[in-house]
């Protein structure tokens, strides 16, 4: 059950908040700034590639390697193609998974790795396989880790990730945590951007940071929750299954980026399509036993005693439609039909990473509050 009177208390939430996601998602534009400058430290705005490369592959474990990945492939398009390469182990640890390069991988790609940890034995040796392949590696990760030896061994490119000073202590940092991703993602851009394949410039990259600072004043703890998007998002989310629907290019990492963070923060699934398709694929989700008019007894439970059956609740998250066309109205009709409500956001108007940034970042903070309020 989520307890809505803690979404209105700030230092209850700053008591509840032990793995310091929210404040972790306040300094998301902080951690892009600090993010960049040790890109730039590293030497990464100062690389004069000699052409782009014939594809990215991108390793690293958990929630904040897949939407990196996603992220950088939405964003460079058909032109070079983003590869992530999923690991093999018997457990989600450290020294248990392993990856591989393609067979085809050679002197002409780039191999990117990201880790919030540093000391997987894999990744070392997937550097050092990269190396023997002619692959130029780059690695953003926490310095001084095994990881951080085995690419400068190998001849890459070691860039550290940003941390925050409560984080060092951790012993395992939430691979969906807001800081953690754009720790990894920001100097991947700008290398990206060095190499052709994106458009985020130094300025581009200060927009996404001066935009996750408006966010956070909008959907920060002290911020009701009437005028606050987050906390009103993770109060209509409360006992929901959220049918997550994006519409636009940036729309759709952002979408699965939320579903990623729902599972592994608040411990609550979500299922995530984009339009026009979503139509057909959620259609009879919506219209079985989840939907809020399968139940006609439900007026009649006792509000007290028994806890509130699930239904679905759609989110929309929507960008620039392509070519200005939208399926909004149609997924508007198709839920209300069902009697399912329908969450709507739509960032303000910006470049393309503004307002990715904008729609990740809420989404982070809907998916901290209602892993607070919940108790997760």
């Amino acid at each position: 059950m989520l307890d809505e009177s803690l979404l209105d208390t700030p230092e209850a939430l700053s008591e509840a908040d032990r793995r310091g996601l929210l404040r972790g998602a306040a300094e998301a534009g902080a951690r892009v700034r600090t993010a960049a400058r040790h890109a730039a430290e590293a030497g990464v705005n100062d690389l004069k590639p000699d052409g782009r490369p014939r594809a990215v592959l991108i390793a690293g474990p958990g929630a904040a390697a897949i939407c990196a990945a996603d992220l950088l492939g939405t964003l460079a398009g058909p032109g070079s193609p983003v590869i992530r390469l999923a690991p093999t182990g018997v457990a989600p640890a450290a020294g248990a998974l392993r990856w591989e390069l393609p067979g085809w991988a050679g002197s002409v790609d780039l191999l990117l790795i990201t880790t919030p940890d540093g000391t997987e034995p894999g990744l070392s040796l997937l550097a050092e396989a990269a190396y023997r392949r002619g692959c130029t590696v780059v690695a953003v990760a926490p310095a001084r880790t095994p990881l951080n030896e085995a690419v400068e061994g190998a001849h890459g490119l070691f860039v550290p990730m940003a941390t925050a000073p409560y984080e060092q202590d951790e012993q395992e940092l939430a691979a969906s945590a807001p800081g953690v991703l754009w720790a990894l993602l920001t100097p991947l851009l700008a290398l990206l951007d060095r190499a052709g394949l994106v458009t985020a410039p130094p300025e581009a990259v200060e927009k996404i940071a001066d935009r996750l600072d408006h966010i956070a004043e909008r959907c920060g703890p002290a911020i009701a929750t009437y005028s606050n998007p987050a906390k009103t998002l993770a109060a209509e989310l409360s006992d929901a299954l959220p049918v997550v629907w994006t519409e636009g290019v940036s729309a759709g990492p952002a979408g699965r980026r939320f579903a990623a963070a729902l599972a592994e923060l608040s411990g609550r699934p979500a299922v995530v399509a984009e339009l026009p398709e979503a139509l057909a694929a959620h259609s009879a989700l919506l219209a079985g036993p989840l939907a809020a008019s399968a139940d006609p007894d439900d007026f009649f439970r006792d509000r007290v005693e028994e806890a509130p059956a699930l239904h679905a609740r759609v989110v929309l998250l929507r960008d620039r439609p392509i070519e200005g066309l939208t399926a909004a109205p149609a997924a508007r009709e198709l839920a209300l039909s069902h009697d399912t409500p329908i969450s709507e956001l739509e960032p303000e108007p910006g470049g393309e990473l503004e307002t990715l940034a904008e729609l990740i970042a809420i989404t982070d903070f809907a998916a901290v509050y209602l892993a607070l309020a919940s108790g997760a």
